[in-house]
């Protein structure tokens, strides 16, 4: 096993230059950089799925990034993430829900499988219409548990842990906290990252 990985990355440190042309037909060239892409083999097998699935098979939209043919978004132009952080596009099931509203995400943030970030909801009194939208900010090394969602206008400061199958409400924009429950509420400090911030 260790030989075989060893081989597949001489082959691709070989053919690196072909292989970043191939993305750059597909991708825009901010998004073929970064860790995923300098240092690892992640960003060019994510590159190729995302061609073959949503280029060529057309299970999805084409995007200008590599992304999982299993993630959706509803506007690509209205979603904002460092090419570091493109491994937030590969969760299977999330929905970047952002049609009128702009979703941002801090660097370093993760997000975990079949999270929805919503940033407009049907109005109540007529379910043919939308409220307005409301932008969900994320700060930077944020995590997102699996199953969670964020509401429209949601604004995460830094740091900031949301346990999983979470329903977020409300912000919490100073971070450095943990959040869970439905609605979410500060469970604790995050202790670990009162440090940094």
């Amino acid at each position: 096993m260790a030989n075989r990985r060893l081989i597949l990355k001489f082959i691709v440190n070989k053919l690196r230059p072909v292989l970043y042309l191939i993305m750059c037909i597909f991708f825009d060239r901010r998004y073929i950089t970064g860790k995923h892409f300098d240092s690892g083999l992640a960003g060019y097998a994510w590159g190729l799925s995302a061609i073959w699935t949503r280029n060529i098979l057309r299970l999805a939209p084409p995007l200008p990034f590599p992304a999982s043919f299993l993630t959706r978004i509803s506007d690509y132009r209205n979603l904002d993430f460092h090419p570091d952080d493109l491994n937030n596009m590969q969760s299977p099931g999330s929905y970047f829900q952002n049609f009128y509203g702009k979703i941002t995400i801090g660097r370093g943030t993760y997000i975990a499988p079949n999270v929805g970030i919503i940033t407009v909801n049907h109005d109540p009194s007529d379910l043919d219409r939308h409220l307005s939208a409301k932008d969900v900010v994320l700060g930077e090394s944020c995590w997102i548990g699996m199953n969670s969602v964020l509401l429209p206008g949601v604004h995460l400061g830094s740091h900031t842990i949301v346990g999983a199958g979470s329903i977020v409400t409300k912000s919490f924009p100073e971070g450095c906290v943990v959040i869970a429950g439905n609605p979410a509420r500060a469970l604790r400090e995050n202790i670990s990252a009162m440090g940094d911030h």
